[in-house]
């Protein structure tokens, strides 16, 4: 069954803030096996002109993942989770994410297209500090596999 499109420019509320750690910037760090010591050293990254530690590029997944439940569980799309892949994903930063950050996450559905009996979602999380300033702009697809696929 296709989604419904008129989800599409619906924005859901701002996220609770996610305060930033040191030991989440540094384990993400481990996980994706980069060494670069600006995401573990606070020295290090003061000298790059840095507050503490900053984040890799890639962190921001960690938050636009989990805002991206408020979708799929809204039980107005009609989502089927267990045919979603992830299509796409792509990251606008407008500064780095730096250990002591509060963020909060706003997601927006910029589309909903069917091709090829697949629905594909157009999701835009916006990750705001503490006064509201943009800190990175998450682009991301999801494609529903259509019943035949």
């Amino acid at each position: 069954m296709p989604l419904d499109q008129s989800f599409t420019g619906r924005s859901y509320p701002p996220s609770p803030p996610y305060e930033v750690g040191r030991e989440k910037i540094r384990e993400f760090a481990e996980a994706i096996g980069d060494a670069n010591p600006a995401y573990r050293d606070p020295d290090v990254a003061r000298g790059l002109g840095h507050r503490d530690v900053i984040a890799p590029p890639t962190f921001a997944i960690v938050l636009s993942l989990k805002i991206n439940d408020l979708l799929v569980d809204d039980p107005e799309l009609g989502l089927d989770y267990s045919r979603v892949v992830h299509g796409d994903q792509a990251f606008v930063h407008h500064r780095p994410i730096t250990a002591g950050d509060r963020l909060s996450v706003v997601l927006h559905v910029d589309g909903i297209t069917s091709r090829m009996g697949n629905d594909l979602l157009a999701l835009r999380a916006e990750l705001v500090d503490e006064d509201g300033a943009p800190v990175t702009t998450a682009k991301s697809t999801l494609v529903v596999r259509g019943e035949d696929a």
